[in-house]
């Protein structure tokens, strides 16, 4: 048994997180996830400002624990590095200079592709070729360059772009020595790292059913049990807060995926195959996980300057909710011109609806109105737009006042993922300065690899369900006629995904849950109450696309559910959705649905006018929609 803890989920989690992992009881590893996203942006831009272009949180981190770790042998994995691995490795052999502690530091180069021919770049979800020179382009690696670091003797593992899931992957093959085409124990291994790189999001963190979490105030951060099958247990530090479920698990397991075939540089994991089971307090195993090669594609995270953006914001309240907002917009592009900019973006938010349903509620109470534009002209987008909209603050709407004073424009950028062919990166790996012989190569051997069409990390293409053509059910991922890209613009290897991909796995039923099909039974009376009564919820971003995905509890739920929220029904529940390319993927052995809502999020997390720029409250406000749910389910 390999004991791999967490101690960061993203770049500002809780910096007490690695010292209560070490210290609340045994573990092998300590790793820690700082790189989503929209990381790689902001490190970028604070290597523009001069400071470091990895996170310095981590160094604190360590510094806490360094000696404790070097005293009981436990190896620290961390793709803190970002952007320079090299200077965050260099920083730690510094700190342990200061602290006197012999230290073998290693760290993981390859993934930075800037100035490399990407041949175009073409966006995953849309085709377009790249339109600016990136100010970031990273590759995603797998887990083998941290496993040769290991065999190498480093206490510390510091990366730049790797999968989150190569946190665990790497460890695992260092440990029990997985070769390319053990593709089930790799698996379990990618499936327990997605479950705790999220931190304290597998063990109560924000969970639907927050009400059952004792003590979340005082959260612990997860650790897996893996063993040499890729088998693992999910569990946490005794006598610590939070709570690790098959609920919590399942709603974690869902975040940020698409397909249930999840791809990534050293195997695909068949989500779809996974099983759960409560084996006591706070201890859940994960068993049955299947493994697929790897695609021969690697994703790659650019990132370049799209502009620059201004956002004012106005609130409305009282009757004619509407009416105010189309007064206040009135005002606002008399003074200049709404067709002057390169986008604008107009959201009208409610607050506070928690009498009747949405849809029966009248336009009345509080709403926030808020109003960005988008222009690559930084003064077009500053102070002459926000102070248009102080302008009309005694000839508006009554009631007028805002929550934005007039401010100038500030840059943002825009998210671009792309693929390029596994066998054009190189990871190098690298040991107090000196480089390993044999770098290892960034995917498994050609032998070992699929044919491409996946995209690492989670995400499927050309399998999109255009204006409203619902699947009717069968296996997970299935798309109704017409189902590809209505843009005709799919990667290349997107559009030969469905020629090369194997049938899918059958899915195991979960332990004690009863066939997966049955329903309630004819002539159940129904109650109209809120999905949330019986259905959960994690939504997240993609890029520029949202993920939502919802389960149950129970086979008889599932049969229910799987039947009512159907993809053209989600539009009908959030209007924001209408119009969008929504995929729906089943995983009836989570009693899980996953929806990917295309183009929610724009160009990305930094790019995305909408208040909840990510989406991370997308589910919750479906599971506030009511529907008619039978009495026997509740």
């Amino acid at each position: 048994m390999l004991r791999i803890a967490n101690c960061s989920g993203f770049y500002g989690d809780r910096l007490s997180a690695a010292r209560e992992m070490v210290e609340g009881g045994p573990i092998d590893v300590l790793t820690g996830d700082w790189l989503a996203e929209l990381t790689m942006l902001i490190l970028a831009g604070n290597r523009l400002k001069g400071r470091p272009g990895y996170a310095p949180t981590f160094l604190r981190q360590l510094e806490q624990v360094l000696g404790t770790c070097l005293d009981r042998g436990i190896r620290i994995v961390s793709n803190a590095g970002g952007l320079d691995p090299a200077g965050c490795a260099g920083a730690v052999t510094e700190l342990a200079g200061r602290l006197g502690l012999p230290v073998k530091v290693a760290h993981v180069t390859g993934d930075d592709l800037s100035g490399h021919d990407l041949g175009g770049a073409p966006n995953l979800d849309t085709g377009e070729r790249l339109p600016a020179a990136p100010l970031t382009a990273n590759a995603y690696l797998g887990g083998r360059p941290i496993a040769a670091a290991l065999s190498a003797g480093a206490d510390v593992v510091v990366t730049g772009r790797v999968t989150d899931a190569a946190l665990v992957t790497g460890p695992g093959i260092w440990r029990y020595g997985w070769r390319p085409g053990d593709h089930d124990a790799l698996a379990g291994s990618v499936v327990a790292g997605h479950v705790i790189e999220c931190g304290c999001q597998a063990t109560g963190g924000n969970y639907a059913f927050f009400g059952e979490v004792p003590d979340l105030a005082h959260c612990g951060f997860p650790l897996v049990e893996l063993e040499s099958d890729g088998s693992s247990v999910v569990t946490k530090h005794p006598g610590t807060g939070g709570l690790v479920s098959v609920g919590t698990v399942t709603a974690q397991l869902l975040y940020e995926i698409a397909s249930p075939r999840y791809p990534g540089p050293d195997v695909v994991a068949r989500f779809d195959t996974i099983r759960l089971e409560q084996q006591g307090p706070d201890r859940v195993r994960i068993s049955g996980v299947r493994g697929e090669a790897p695609p021969d594609t690697l994703k790659v995270a650019i990132n370049y300057v799209g502009g620059y953006r201004n956002t004012m914001t106005m609130v409305l309240t009282g009757l004619e909710i509407e009416a105010k907002a189309r007064l206040a917009q009135e005002a606002i592009w008399s003074r200049v011109p709404r067709e002057s900019f390169e986008r604008v973006d107009v959201e009208l938010t409610p607050l506070a609806a928690t009498g009747p349903p949405p849809d029966a509620a009248p336009p009345t109470g509080t709403a926030l109105l808020r109003v960005t534009v988008m222009d690559a002209d930084r003064k077009k987008a500053g102070r002459a737009f926000s102070s248009a909209v102080v302008e009309t603050g005694l000839a508006s709407y009554p009631g007028f006042y805002g929550l934005t004073p007039p401010g100038d424009a500030s840059p943002y950028g825009v998210y671009w993922p792309t693929l390029v062919p596994a066998e054009t990166v190189r990871a190098r790996v690298w040991l107090d300065g000196r480089e390993l012989d044999g770098p290892e190569a960034a995917g498994p051997e050609p032998g070992e690899r699929a044919p491409d069409g996946l995209e690492p990390d989670g995400e499927t293409h050309g399998e999109r369900e255009p204006g409203g053509l619902e699947p009717d059910g069968g296996t997970p991922g299935e798309r109704a006629p017409d189902g590809g890209d209505p843009d005709g613009g799919a990667h290349p290897a997107s559009r030969a995904a469905s020629a090369t991909s194997p049938p899918p796995v059958q899915a195991p039923e979960r332990p004690g849950a009863g066939p997966i099909g049955l329903g309630p039974e004819a002539g159940d009376r129904t109650v109209r109450t809120a999905l949330g009564t019986i259905m959960g919820a994690r939504s997240g971003d993609k890029g520029g696309n949202a993920n939502l995905g919802v389960w149950v509890r129970t086979a008889e739920q599932f049969a229910w559910l799987s039947g009512h929220l159907t993809a053209e029904r989600l539009r009908e529940l959030l209007p924001a959705t209408a119009g969008l390319e929504i995929d729906r993927f089943d995983l009836p052995n989570l009693h899980a649905l996953n929806f990917v809502v295309h183009g929610l999020l724009g160009r990305g997390v930094a790019a995305s006018p909408r208040l909840d720029a990510q989406a991370k409250a997308l589910g919750e406000e479906l599971r506030a929609r009511h529907a008619d749910i039978p009495r026997s389910l509740l």
